[in-house]
């Protein structure tokens, strides 16, 4: 290796040690002050008989070693009641707390610790009575779930320097403190590895739930653009027959009035340039495919159309008409095809072979369009996120002022019903 290459070397090195002792640094800091990065946390199930359950075992342990680690020294090692009283409180009580702050249960439990291992000096094997040590261990674990990894190794640094090593120097074995140095260290390891899985789980949960509202939101404008180009189509159809008539009339009236014949072309002027802005805003919605999209749009004259192709798909389809068949709105007769269509294509998919029942009633003041299976017969297709077909439904009938309820019925199946004002015929 030359000289250049070696000091290059010898500075990638300094550097990766540096940023080393720099995040050991602040990790001790972060273990030790408490801050805004303290983690408040509930480690527990959200649902409710599995957290309760979990809460009382953890009260039960609190008190179970708290007592344990105010009577062990006071009976075995025959140590004041008061010192006991207090050190088994700090040592072990905090455990309660380390469900919902575990730093600051392990900062209190620490302390405790090394206030122990200062005022117990040189007597018994060591300082702590083991159901103490058994709380902080637990702690630990807690710790090691909710901390980033950064402050994990500051607790690590300063449980075993600042907590273990000062009990080895007034006279704890020194292999019995590796002993404990190691088990730390595993305690730590196994709570940080589950916690990863769970940071990870829940960021793959998220991540899906942006995929959801992602997919729901393009479904949402994609429909939007689908209906502005169907919307486009009927608005330059009847705005081309009020230019044409506008333009026609001077013609098939004979001796008009110089005023009406202004007033026709003024109408015939003003529905061409309405044409020509409708087409310059909205045309650019549309795709390539022009002749497709002049194609008439379709309605509940073409309902038969709809149910055949369903029959053939394996559903057993059956309509209803109630009331008298009134002249449609074009919006409200190409939203009642659409919904019919798309409640079809769910069932077909989600629902194969199952009976499905149309009804189109005609109200005093608005139309309803029901469809209703009782429920697959085979297999059906697995969904991925779904619901994007409800979502354009609902755009269709929000836009006419109507309503809309979809959802599971008791009995079985999938019901659509959409309430749907009539409004002004074309």
């Amino acid at each position: 290796m030359n000289e250049p290459s070696r000091a290059k070397w010898h500075d990638s090195l300094h550097d990766h040690d540096r940023h080393d002792h720099a995040r050991l640094l602040q990790g001790i800091r972060s273990a030790l002050l408490p801050g805004p990065h303290d983690p408040h946390v509930t480690m527990l199930p959200e649902r409710m008989w599995l957290r309760i359950p979990l809460l009382l075992l953890l009260l039960g342990m609190t008190i179970g070693f708290t007592a344990g680690s105010i009577a062990i020294p006071i009976e075995v090692d025959h140590r004041s009641p008061g010192i006991s009283a207090v050190l088994g409180v700090l040592q072990a009580a905090p455990l309660m707390l380390a469900v919902r702050r575990p730093l600051a249960a392990w900062r209190l439990s620490a302390g405790g610790f090394l206030l122990g291992a200062l005022l117990v000096r040189g007597v018994g094997f060591w300082p702590w009575p083991v159901t103490a040590f058994l709380a902080l261990l637990v702690i630990l674990f807690f710790v090691a779930l909710a901390c980033d990894r950064e402050t994990l190794i500051g607790v690590g640094a300063v449980t075993i320097a600042g907590v273990l090593g000062p009990a080895v120097l007034l006279g704890m074995p020194g292999w019995f403190g590796a002993i404990l140095a190691g088990i730390v260290l595993v305690v730590l390891a196994f709570g940080d590895a589950i916690g990863g899985r769970r940071t990870a789980e829940a960021i793959v949960r998220e991540q899906e739930e942006l995929r959801r509202q992602d997919l729901a939101r393009q479904a949402v404008l994609e429909e939007r653009a689908r209906i502005a180009r169907e919307l486009h189509d009927v608005v330059a159809h009847h705005m081309s027959v009020i230019a044409m008539q506008a333009e026609a009339a001077p013609y098939k009236i004979p001796d008009l009035p110089d005023a009406a014949r202004q007033t026709f072309g003024v109408v015939r002027d003003a529905a061409r340039e309405a044409l020509t802005e409708t087409r310059r805003v909205v045309g650019l919605l549309r795709s390539d495919d022009e002749g497709a999209e002049r194609a008439p749009q379709p309605g509940l004259d073409r309902l038969d159309d709809l149910v055949a192709a369903a029959r053939g798909a394996g559903l057993k389809v059956g309509v209803t008409m109630i009331g008298v068949p009134r002249p449609l709105a074009v919006g409200v007769d190409l939203s009642a095809f659409r919904i019919v269509q798309e409640s079809l294509s769910n069932a077909t998919r989600y629902a194969p072979g199952s009976r499905v029942q149309i009804e189109i009633r005609y109200g005093p003041d608005s139309l309803r369009v029901s469809v209703v299976d009782d429920g697959p017969r085979g297999t059906p297709e697995e969904s991925h996120g779904g619901g994007h077909g409800l979502v354009g439904m609902r755009e269709r009938v929000v836009m006419l002022d109507g309503t809309l309820t979809a959802g599971a019925r008791e009995r079985g199946g999938w019901e659509v019903v959409a309430d749907v004002p009539y409004g002004d015929p074309d």
